[in-house]
């Protein structure tokens, strides 16, 4: 009877700890949880990412090496949603939920439209790319000492999707179709 006892309390207290983890304020994480959004032919398309900090490290060309593919973010894989038809960059991209990833290099970046979603940002799976899209780089004015994701709108049709960190900013045009 005793043992059977000590079992439910264990379970109990595992069931309770699971569950408190799943309701972790994730604003309180290193890296936390942000949004970039753009009104397009009046439908938000939404990227929900998190925000890491430099923190004196080299970032591009170190900890977010040249050459293999990035989780664009922390954490979770960096949520890419589309409630319309879009061009990004020469790309189509149907209306979906989608990952993003990127692949920089001394020479330019890529971003990754990647049709997996819901995984932990560092589960890659190439065979799931549905496109792979040239990106504008320059320097930044000032060093960017947290990664950001934003959107700079051209018209009620049209933004540029901008990523920066440290001192890189690569961009892409985005346009509803």
């Amino acid at each position: 009877m005793q043992k059977k006892a000590i079992t439910i309390a264990v379970s109990l207290l595992c069931l309770v700890v699971t569950v408190a983890a799943q309701q972790q304020d994730k604003s309180k994480r290193p890296s936390p949880p942000a949004k970039a959004e753009v009104a397009l032919k009046g439908k938000t398309i939404t990227i929900d990412y998190s925000r890491p900090f430099a923190k004196g490290r080299k970032i591009i060309g170190g900890t977010v090496p040249f050459n293999q593919v990035w989780r664009t973010g922390a954490n979770e894989a960096t949520a890419f949603t589309t409630p319309i038809d879009l061009m990004v960059g020469d790309a189509k991209v149907p209306a979906g939920s989608y990952t993003l990833y990127s692949l920089p290099s001394e020479n330019g970046w890529k971003l990754i439209i990647n049709k997996q979603t819901g995984q932990w940002g560092t589960d890659y799976d190439q065979k799931q790319d549905l496109a792979r899209v040239d990106m504008q780089v320059t320097k930044t004015g000032q060093p960017v000492e947290q990664f950001t994701i934003s959107f700079e709108k051209k018209g009620e049709e049209a933004a540029t999707l901008v990523m920066q960190w440290e001192n890189t900013s690569a961009s892409v045009g985005v346009k509803a179709q």
